[in-house]
């Protein structure tokens, strides 16, 4: 699916309460029986929160403190599926349609918004994708930021320690250019790195209010240069923010993130950015409980997407009146007029 129906009403119904924030990038999973259901296969499945037999789509969705709509829909093809042949003839499967990784869709999703020229934003991801070296250097190389979640097993350089440089070369031969590592001069996982970290650096942020009231943890934020493999790089990669979540009470940090917004940038306003996905995972919740988007019972490649790009144009629409009767973010505030001391709805038991 193509992010051209996103149109103008639409956009301008989400900018009407803000800027666009965050370029969300997500997946979602449908539990199916059998295996001939188009990309059908045992892999995890986020409504199960386990390994399942599923089909998985790669989503991108543009998103603001208000308001968010899922404008890309790629379904996944496990390469179990595109290197069989007969289930990609009974299921439509178009020849030009490879094995690609969830994070190598997800960076082509992002080439069609960029194509579209739809407002640039940092994009926000969960650690299936950011754990990704690949991916978070093309975010880079197309020019655009992100913060993402990493797994706690990834290894940085923390400030003040890099990488050892090449030495100078000797006598004849090809000088050595590869960074390289000794006894000494080893990265640390982002989770040896945040117990670390001494109590100053923790503070606690609230991003948002709850059904249950205010949305609030202890964040600590670090500069480090990722090391993934630098040892076949010739230059250390440019330095990132490590953002660190560690809730009161919990034994050990809970989530990381990296992030490639200015140093400068206020810790609750990253804190805000990395929790912005929150909103994606309600969208697909109202998208299948009440627009049907898991309700698909054919098997095609084409009737999959079909299916997808209906629902999501049908939601794109009530999210847009939703938009257009709420109140911008400066009226907000205001509330409804206190009624009359013993006041009584026409109609109501009692009433005269």
């Amino acid at each position: 699916m193509q992010p051209s129906y996103f149109h103008h009403g639409l956009l301008a119904q989400l900018e009407r309460h803000g800027p666009v924030g965050a370029w969300v990038v997500d997946d979602s999973g449908f539990p199916k029986k059998g295996t001939h259901s188009v990309g059908v296969a045992r892999q995890y499945c986020g409504p199960m929160g386990k390994q399942d037999n599923c089909q998985v789509a790669v989503t991108l969705s543009l998103v603001n403190r208000s308001m968010s709509v899922p404008c890309a829909y790629r379904l996944y093809l496990p390469k179990a599926w595109s290197d069989d042949r007969e289930r990609r003839h009974a299921a439509a499967i178009p020849d030009e349609i490879g094995f690609q990784t969830k994070p190598e869709l997800a960076l082509a999703q992002v080439d069609d918004l960029l194509a579209a020229d739809l407002p640039r934003a940092p994009v926000v991801a969960d650690a299936g994708y950011g754990s990704a070296t690949e991916f978070r250097e093309g975010l880079t190389a197309r020019g655009l930021s992100y913060a993402v979640g990493i797994m706690r097993e990834t290894t940085v350089w923390s400030q003040g320690d890099s990488p050892v440089p090449p030495p100078r070369a000797r006598g004849r031969g090809r000088p050595a250019k590869r960074l390289r590592r000794d006894p000494d001069h080893q990265p640390i996982a982002v989770r040896a790195l945040a117990r670390s970290l001494d109590r100053g650096s923790w503070q606690a942020v609230r991003w948002r209010e709850g059904t249950k009231g205010a949305m609030q943890s202890r964040f600590a934020v670090t500069r480090v240069h990722p090391a993934h493999r630098d040892h076949l790089r010739v230059v250390p990669r440019a330095p990132e923010l490590l953002l660190i979540e560690w809730p009161q009470g919990e034994s050990e940090p809970t989530r990381y993130w990296l992030s490639t917004l200015p140093p400068g940038t206020a810790l609750a306003d990253l804190v805000r950015l990395a929790k912005i996905r929150w909103r994606i995972e309600r969208d697909f919740q109202e998208l299948k409980d009440e627009i049907g988007l898991d309700h698909y019972e054919g098997r095609g490649w084409r009737g999959f997407h079909h299916h997808g790009a209906l629902c999501i144009a049908a939601y794109a629409f009530l999210a847009a009146e939703r938009a257009r009767l709420s109140p911008p973010a400066p009226l907000a505030f205001l509330r409804p007029a206190r009624l009359p001391r013993g006041f009584h709805p026409r109609g109501a038991a009692g009433a005269s």
